[in-house]
């Protein structure tokens, strides 16, 4: 089991999940939208291709950071 504190850059919470479970489940089970915003985990960016990777497919063992936070672009 992971802890993970998953949210957005507003609100976060702590749950407990199994290895198994991928990036994209995590936000979908949360209700945050990542189809607009950058997703980080463990503070590294990821691609729409790392979404359907499981925790365990990043090396993840024990505990990591999954934020959701909109693109900061200067309004371009």
């Amino acid at each position: 089991m992971i802890k993970v504190m998953v949210g957005t850059n507003t609100n976060r919470k702590e749950v407990v999940v199994p290895s198994t479970t991928t990036i994209k489940s995590l936000l979908d089970e949360h209700n945050i939208n990542y189809s607009t915003n950058l997703v980080y985990l463990g503070g590294a960016v990821l691609t729409p291709a790392d979404l359907d990777k499981t925790l365990a497919d990043f090396g993840i063992t024990e505990s990591t950071f999954l934020t959701c936070a909109v693109k900061a672009d200067g309004g371009r």
